[in-house]
């Protein structure tokens, strides 16, 4: 049996490069694309190709004689970067996009399957912390996020039109707060989970950090092992259209930091900045779709998955001088 090859673009990043060893582990052949490699760990990729996707050429380099995409690549952060960067996502993420599934199509992809965000849902649905988890059909009528919200919904349609008319399997994950171990933790384009655990593990016993908005604002947290596979049955399913990928348990980022800070064993005190950007009040995922299409869903408990991404935080504190080694997490 000729052995199934696969591409990952986006495989430097931190889904993607997670991705890449799943399907390894499984014995698929992998091509892992990105302009860098991973930073924290050697890719398991059988092959990598360090390639710019914004160029039409390099993503037919990239497509060529690949059996299924999976289509990770993007240029994207937490929340701070996607609101102060709407001009260059919209630009590159589009321009990969477009240019990767067109080279899928005329490479003759089998299969594509594209990466969106729980962004592309309604700014009017998510003004409540207590929001109403949204479901699939909620992203209409439209007002996604700016910059980011847009393109991941625009590309959203391009993957069914592909579909119908030009005969490539498309299938859309759409992701709620991915976090875990070899994700940013610092920069500017962490995620909230990955934020916290810095600020916490930097913070003494007793200690204050700051937390941007009043902390009231709600999320789901999806960790990146239940992300991975459900990436993979996502794309092995008959289902086409787009899929929620996450959690659906409703957390304020003020039980968030409670939670790292028992982890820590440290006693945390806040401080608020309201002048921060905050994104929508609140945003749950209804996994009712996810369970009725896959007879699966996430399963791995915020506590467990915090754990796990505080003490590689720790770690990597440590290995840069930030810490000393004899802070540890428990």
């Amino acid at each position: 049996m000729t052995q199934q090859r696969i591409l990952v673009t986006g495989a430097g990043g931190f889904i993607g490069h997670h991705l890449v060893k799943y399907l390894v582990d499984r014995g698929y052949w992998v091509r892992g694309v990105d302009v860098k490699k991973p930073e924290y760990e050697p890719t398991a990729a059988n092959e990598f190709l360090a390639l710019d996707l914004r160029q039409q050429s390099m993503c037919e380099r990239a497509t060529k004689g690949m059996d299924e995409v999976y289509a990770l690549a993007a240029d994207m952060g937490g929340i701070g970067f996607i609101e102060t960067h709407k001009a260059a996502i919209v630009r590159n993420n589009t321009m990969i996009n477009m240019n990767t599934i067109e080279a899928a199509r005329s490479n003759g992809v089998h299969r594509f399957l594209f990466t969106s965000s729980a962004c592309v849902y309604p700014g009017y649905l998510q003004k409540s912390a207590d929001v109403t988890p949204l479901r699939e059909e909620d992203a209409y009528p439209a007002d996604a996020e700016d910059g980011y919200g847009w393109e991941k919904l625009y590309m959203e349609r391009t993957c069914r039109h592909y579909r119908e008319e030009f005969d490539l399997e498309t299938r859309v994950v759409r992701f709620h707060n991915i976090f875990g171990p070899l994700g940013s933790y610092d920069g500017g384009r962490e995620k909230s989970p990955a934020a916290i655990c810095r600020k916490v593990a930097l913070a003494g016993d007793g200690g204050t950090i700051e937390v941007w908005g009043d902390g009231e604002q709600t999320r789901s947290y999806c960790y990146i092992d239940d992300c991975v596979e459900g990436i993979y049955r996502i794309m092995n399913s008959d289902y086409a259209d787009p899929l929620n990928l996450g959690q659906d348990r409703l957390v304020s980022i003020n039980q968030l930091v409670d939670v790292v800070a028992a982890i820590a064993g440290k006693t945390i005190h806040k401080t608020y900045d309201v002048t921060k950007p905050q994104g929508v009040r609140g945003r749950n995922s209804d996994n009712g779709r996810l369970r009725e299409v896959l007879q699966w869903e996430p399963s791995v408990a915020l506590e467990d998955g915090l754990i796990r991404t505080y003490r590689f935080i720790v770690a990597q504190l440590q290995q840069t001088g930030r810490l000393p080694q004899v802070a540890a997490a428990n």
